[in-house]
């Protein structure tokens, strides 16, 4: 294995993904937790738990073996948000390999976004965010993708952007670390509030009003954890927000259509082996703002309505009746 390997921690339809386009080129090691996924995909090159119907490269080697990715010099990170700090933990990353955060959330209790959790749990470990609308499905078949590569430095992103680029995938390099990992974060909320006015029957104009007043809130939240503006308004923020908004590939719009139609949370979370990180973020993302003195009302819809504090009819009696305000303040 050269130095020039890569491995991908986290083995569902994202991490899969990545390993896929990477080992276009390179060797590509592929952490998965469950051993049914590192068997089917070293025995079949397939994934049908996590990402059906794809015929992944040969040059992806599965494991369940954290071990297996000592001598690799750039890890994907791409575990479930509240899984990163216990499976970084548990790596063995003395020879200090570049940490690239794919994971979209912010960890409960700490409030921290996924570099800082990371910085805690590898220290000394170079870090990078990757963050950007992109439905797994459509860029493990090859369709363009264009994401943000955030990094401590524009230099330091360049280079990784340079490594991590196939023709159908462009990584755009970015210096905004905490800028892009929010916009990944918020946008998982504010697609499950879409949901929601998709499944109640509010309609097109309705949805079109939480997208827009929604990445008004992702700013504010943004700017005030150290993001820029206009890190919220490119791929990683608004791109990422409107794709995952507009189409029933978001596990987090799906779950809003289920909870619009009436279901509780726990029945339209049941059975399924895909995470909706929006579902884990929203009740940690409202006591982030709170802590930072940011309101969000929509965020907060979300995590009402999940937790069974409200209905859908409440929320949205409520939201109407909010007192009339400038459009930027």
């Amino acid at each position: 294995m050269t130095n020039r390997a890569i491995a991908v921690l986290g083995a569902g339809a994202w991490g899969t993904t990545l390993a896929h386009i990477l080992a276009d080129t390179v060797d590509v090691t592929l952490w998965a937790l469950e051993p049914e996924v590192t068997a089917s995909i070293n025995n079949a090159h397939a994934n049908p738990l996590f990402l059906p119907g794809i015929a992944l490269s040969p040059r992806i080697r599965a494991t369940s073996n954290l071990d297996d990715l000592a001598a690799i010099d750039l890890w994907l990170v791409v575990a479930p948000a509240q899984f990163v700090g216990a499976v970084l933990r548990d790596a063995p990353h003395g020879h200090q390999p570049t940490l690239i955060l794919c994971s979209k959330g912010i960890e409960a209790g700490s409030h921290r976004l996924m570099v800082e959790v990371a910085a805690d749990a590898a220290p000394g470990c170079p870090l990078a965010v990757l963050s950007g609308p992109s439905f797994a499905a459509e860029t493990a078949r090859g369709l363009p993708t264009a994401v943000t590569l955030a990094a401590s430095s524009l230099d330091a992103a360049a280079a990784l952007a340079e490594r991590l680029a196939r023709r159908h995938f462009r990584p755009y390099a970015s210096d905004d670390v905490p800028g892009c990992e929010i916009g990944g974060a918020v946008k998982n909320v504010l697609a499950i509030a879409c949901g929601v006015v998709i499944g109640a029957g509010l309609g097109e104009n309705a949805r079109a009003a939480v997208i827009a007043r929604g990445f008004a809130e992702m700013t504010r939240f943004g700017v005030a954890r150290g993001g820029r503006a206009e890190t919220l308004a490119g791929l990683s923020g608004l791109g990422d927000l409107v794709l995952t908004c507009g189409s029933t590939q978001s596990r987090n719009m799906s779950l809003g259509i289920a909870l619009g139609q009436g279901q509780t949370a726990s029945q339209a979370l049941s059975g399924k082996r895909s995470i909706a990180e929006g579902a884990a973020t929203a009740p940690v993302l409202l006591q982030a703002a709170a802590a930072v003195g940011v309101d969000m009302p929509i965020a907060r819809a979300v995590a009402e309505l999940l937790a069974g504090e409200a209905t859908v009819a409440e929320i949205i009696e409520r939201l109407l009746n909010r007192p009339l305000k400038a459009e930027l303040d």
